[in-house]
This record gives structure tokens, C-alpha cells and sequence, in this order.
């Protein structure tokens, strides 16, 4: 039997929860915080124990599964490359016959800065680079790995939760409605992203689906850190992962299907903190 302190303790506790692209980064964050509250997480990414690495990095989503179990939660690991349509299919329908069903799905998922070692891109443009100096593929990475592979993930889990008549779609992003991200690319996916996110909304709004978009601040995640770049950030990869969890405990998300919320301020109304118990000010991409 669940009491009520289980539940003020461990919220989530009977929530199946799938974070997309929880190798590293935001989505690690976000699968460790849904473990803190007590959910079942499928952790999903390409970098495997077993197998290549993205960028020959060393985490990998076995890792993160480790982490949700250390945090409270159940992890289970599971490998996906979310740009691949029959793979994400795989994945959705392994974990509805493995769950039965799926409570919240967080699409953490891009791969925009692959190669980038703090300074430039492979192919040399650095970020911020004049669009007329940008190789025209990058911007095909950028919304394969953030757009198609959202619109994938979105796709293969929505008919199971509009069977249900409920369940949460979190699309991690960046908002982009106080203008320009200083990147041709990085403004162009995300803008992308918040559109698609906002479109999904108002399609599964009368099942009682929600579908949002999460915009957090300058985050230290492990590329960062490696790239030099840690003085700079205004947060941890947890903060954003609080963010979710808070929003997957609220009986009343619907409220927020299309919009694109700040992490920051989900802090100020649902009173959570970041890991070293701050709250960090929302962030704005300076001038």
C-alpha cells in the first residue's frame, strides 16, 4: 500500500518515464531527478558499454541507468539512435509490452554540436559563424537530430498515451521568443522544435495528452566542462531534471501543453532547487 508520505517522498514512484538521449548531458540530469522522485526510467542514447561511443566520449546510458538506481528510482538502460524511425519504434513497443504503458516521455535528444570542441565544428565554422560562411549540411544535422528525431519519438508514443487519455510529451529545447540564438543553425532546430512542440499540443490536447517544450539556461554538461567552458554556466544538468519531474507530479500540466516553460521559473512556482540548493535566474544569451 502507498501512504501519503511515500508519495510526498518519492512523487513519481508509480510512473514509467522514458528520457531520450540520457547518455550524457541534460537528459542524464533529467533521468537522475525522475529517480529522485521514484519513477521507472528508460534511459535510451547511442553510447553504450557495448558499443561505439558518440565523439569516443566516455559516458555512456548504461551509466545514466546506474545513476537513476543510485538516485531512488528503477533505471533500464536501453540503446536507440532516435534519427532512426524503425529503432525509436522498436524502442516505444519494447517498452509497452516491458510497462504496459508510458506516464511521461522526454525527448533530451541533440546532436547539433557533435565534433564541436569548444571552439569550432569540423568543418571548421565555429558557432556564430556568418550564415553565408556555414556549410548548408550542418543545418540538415541540426534538424535531423533535433526536429525529425522529436517528431519520431513524438509519433511512435503518442497513440498509446491518446489510448490512454492522458501522459506527458517534454520536448527539451531552447526558447527562442526573445530572439535571435546567435547561431544561424541553433536558432533555426530549436525555433523548429518550439513550433513542432506548440503543433503537437493542440493535436493531442482533446485526448488529454500534453505536449510542452523546457528551456533551460547555459547548463555544465560534461561537453562544456570538457570544452573550458564551466565559468560560464548558470546551472546543472539536475535543475532542468527537477523541472521535469515537478511538471510530471502536476495533476494540473495540461494548463501548460504548447508553451515553452524556463526552468527557472518552474523553480519559483514549484519551490525545487538546483543540486547545490539555488535557484539560478533565468537565462538570457547575452548581447
Amino acid at each position: 500500500m502507498v501512504t501519503s508520505a511515500d508519495l510526498a517522498a518519492a512523487p513519481l514512484a508509480s510512473r514509467i518515464c522514458l528520457v531520450a538521449g540520457a547518455s550524457r548531458g541534460l537528459g542524464r540530469g533529467i533521468a537522475r531527478a525522475l529517480g529522485e522522485a521514484g519513477a521507472t526510467v528508460i534511459v535510451t542514447g547511442r553510447s553504450s558499454e557495448a558499443g561505439p561511443r558518440t565523439d569516443q566520449r566516455p559516458e555512456t546510458f548504461e551509466d545514466t541507468a546506474r545513476e537513476v538506481e543510485a538516485a531512488g528510482g528503477k533505471g533500464h538502460p536501453y540503446r536507440c539512435d532516435h534519427t532512426q524511425e524503425r529503432e525509436v519504434d522498436q524502442l516505444v513497443s519494447w517498452a509497452l509490452r516491458r510497462f504496459g504503458r508510458l506516464d511521461c516521455v522526454v525527448d533530451a535528444v541533440w546532436g547539433g554540436n557533435e565534433g564541436y570542441d569548444g571552439d569550432r565544428y569540423p568543418d571548421g565554422s565555429a558557432f556564430g559563424t556568418p550564415f553565408w560562411r556555414r556549410p548548408a549540411a550542418r543545418l540538415g544535422q541540426g534538424f535531423e537530430s533535433g526536429v525529425y528525431a522529436q517528431l519520431l519519438l513524438a509519433k511512435a508514443v503518442a497513440p498509446a498515451m491518446v489510448q490512454m487519455r492522458k501522459g506527458l510529451i517534454v520536448t527539451v529545447g531552447f526558447d527562442t521568443g526573445a530572439g535571435y540564438l546567435g547561431d544561424v543553425v541553433y536558432d533555426l532546430a530549436k525555433a523548429a522544435m518550439n513550433r513542432l512542440t506548440f503543433a503537437m499540443a493542440q493535436e493531442l490536447r482533446p485526448y488529454g495528452v500534453t505536449a510542452l517544450g523546457l528551456s533551460p539556461g547555459h547548463v555544465l554538461t560534461e561537453r562544456v566542462q570538457d570544452a573550458g567552458m564551466a565559468a560560464e554556466t548558470t546551472e546543472t544538468p539536475l535543475y532542468a531534471g527537477r523541472a521535469v519531474a515537478a511538471l510530471a507530479a502536476d495533476p494540473d500540466v495540461n494548463r501548460h501543453a504548447g508553451t515553452v516553460l524556463h526552468v527557472a521559473d518552474l523553480a519559483r512556482a514549484y519551490g525545487f532547487t538546483d543540486k547545490d540548493g539555488t535557484q539560478p535566474a533565468r537565462f538570457t544569451i547575452p548581447d
